[in-house]
């Protein structure tokens, strides 16, 4: 039986092109998301296997843990999570709890029976998209990269607590793609909506690579890797700030 890979998320951007990278590979595939595939069958090879599900949801988890049934998870991939754009007072707290769910809660209840399968039997890899906002706090996003801050130091401290069981954790965290995310979080009229971004493509083989090499956690691009630097010495005010210059709505148009 074909290695499997498990992606969330997997409907586009990041989540699709690492599905097409698996696909090249050999893996079959379970790949999940909350909207409808975008051109899943493009450079899917093999066996593919899709759900729509919301994995911010306890039952939309269970339907994916029932897809993978008594399967072996070689890799799991995930990626699920999204944005959300405006000041923190105007956004409906349906909307928030959304965010923290799909990023946080979901996760976690993916995560946990998966790895411990893979550690029980001494091998796997899990592949987490973080974000280099987990590094900085930013007004107009601040649900989100605070969402992404628990990601971050969650895949880290997983990654340790399974160093010694032949399972190995790594982070991605890409900063702005060309992806869905700005415009499901309301977020095109602002600067960073507007900004040059990374290929989905060049992030997704970056988290690959170094998820094959067991690396515990990797920043995509020279600029980003330059911000995470300066997010260590910043005081977190001036990071705030510099988020409302990029996120603020209508900042992309002044």
């Amino acid at each position: 039986m074909s290695k499997l890979a498990v992606i969330t998320g997997a409907s586009s951007g990041i989540g699709l092109e690492i599905a097409r990278l698996a696909s090249a590979e050999g893996y079959d595939l379970i790949v999940a998301s909350d909207t409808p595939m975008v051109d899943a069958g493009a450079g899917l090879e093999g066996e593919v296997s899709s759900l729509d599900a919301d994995l911010a949801t306890e039952q939309g988890v269970r339907q994916l843990l029932q897809q993978i049934g008594d399967r072996q998870v070689d890799v799991l991939v995930a990626n699920a999570g999204h944005g959300l754009g405006h000041g923190f007072l105007d956004q409906p707290p349906a909307e928030w709890r959304h965010v923290i769910d799909t990023n946080i809660t979901g996760t976690l209840l993916l995560i946990q029976p998966i790895a411990r399968k893979m550690a029980e039997r001494g091998e796997g890899k899990i592949l987490i998209t973080g974000s280099i906002a987990g590094h900085v706090p930013a007004a107009f996003q601040a649900v989100y990269h605070a969402s992404k801050a628990f990601v971050d130091s969650f895949a880290a401290a997983l990654g340790n607590e399974l160093k010694d069981t032949g399972v190995t954790v790594t982070c991605l965290k890409p900063g702005a793609t060309e992806t869905e995310f700005f415009a499901r979080a309301d977020m095109e009229d602002t600067k960073v909506g507007q900004s040059k971004k990374a290929s989905a493509a060049d992030v997704a083989k970056t988290g690959w690579e170094a998820m094959k090499k067991g690396e515990h956690a990797v920043v995509h691009g020279l600029m980003n890797k330059a911000q995470v630097l300066a997010a260590g010495v910043l005081p977190e005010s001036v990071s705030a700030e510099q988020g409302r210059k990029m996120n603020e709505p209508g900042s992309g148009t002044e």
